[in-house]
């Protein structure tokens, strides 16, 4: 066999096994939009469950978002710094709820905030109650999203030239104002896509949020668990929730692309 021909079978290979992939990917989502009768969707959406489920969701996960935005944004420019001992530490804390199962971290939670965890005496005297509440739906969604976040901001500020900071700063302006008006601008389109894979991860959450806030109806009860409820008794209706969920999760992606495009074609105009 030739070398041509060698070339032509490896690349008719790498073909078939991407496509057997990208078929692995899709196909669940046909099936999903296959599986929904005439009607459903309708008959989905004037359900009970559906209207406190999503407003929660939607809810709780822009609060979410904002606490993560609020914090994480620092702590992520903060990481992208010249790597130290301290950094590496901190970075590889901030990472662990990534590789940690959700319902690990739903445990952990608990033994932190329950009456009998680390800090349950200090919050049972001062008169609070967190798991199995509305902001323990919010601490569950910044937990297990915040990583995603910190870590694609990240390496959106890594890309900013230091010298940019710098002449910043010899022209007068504090860190802070650097920051604020440097920094995060240039950087903003990779911003936007972590603030985005934050928002769906804390959207799709479950484990964690299901073993340190429960599923009730109307209190802590997110799409997902929504979702969880329906499958267990209806699954025409588990399937409708499902199709709204990644719909939802689809606009955003669809959003967040026409939104980078731009940015992307100007930026590479502007190098030309």
């Amino acid at each position: 066999m030739t070398r041509s021909s060698l070339l032509r079978a490896s690349r008719g290979f790498a073909f078939a096994l991407s496509g057997a992939l990208v078929l692995l990917l899709g196909a669940p989502l046909v099936a999903l939009a296959l599986a929904a009768p005439p009607g459903a969707i309708g008959a989905g959406v004037r359900h009970p469950a559906f209207t406190p489920a999503l407003w929660l969701s939607f809810r709780t996960t822009l609060v979410s978002l904002l606490v993560i935005l609020v914090c994480g944004t620092p702590l992520a420019f903060w990481l992208s710094g010249p790597a130290t001992r301290v950094r590496r530490a901190v970075g590889v804390l901030v990472e662990l709820p990534v590789v940690i199962p959700p319902a690990v971290i739903g445990v952990a939670l608990l033994m932190t905030f329950g009456r009998q965890g680390l800090l349950g005496q200090l919050l049972t005297d001062s008169g609070i109650s967190i798991p199995f509440t509305w902001a323990a739906v919010v601490i569950a969604q910044v937990v297990v999203s915040a990583p995603l976040y910190i870590q694609t901001a990240s390496a959106a500020f890594r890309k900013l030239d230091p010298d940019t900071l710098l002449v910043a700063r010899t022209l007068g302006a504090s860190a802070p104002e650097a920051f604020l008006r440097i920094a995060i601008p240039v950087s903003l389109p990779g911003l936007i896509a972590a603030a985005s894979l934050a928002w769906t991860r804390s959207l799709g959450e479950f484990g964690a949020t299901m073993l340190f806030a429960g599923n009730l109806v109307g209190a802590t009860q997110t799409m997902p668990l929504a979702i969880f409820t329906a499958l267990e008794s209806d699954t025409e209706l588990a399937v409708t929730f499902s199709l709204v969920l990644a719909a939802l999760s689809a606009l955003v992606l669809v959003l967040l692309r026409l939104r980078l495009r731009p940015l992307g074609t100007g930026e590479a105009g502007s190098s030309r």
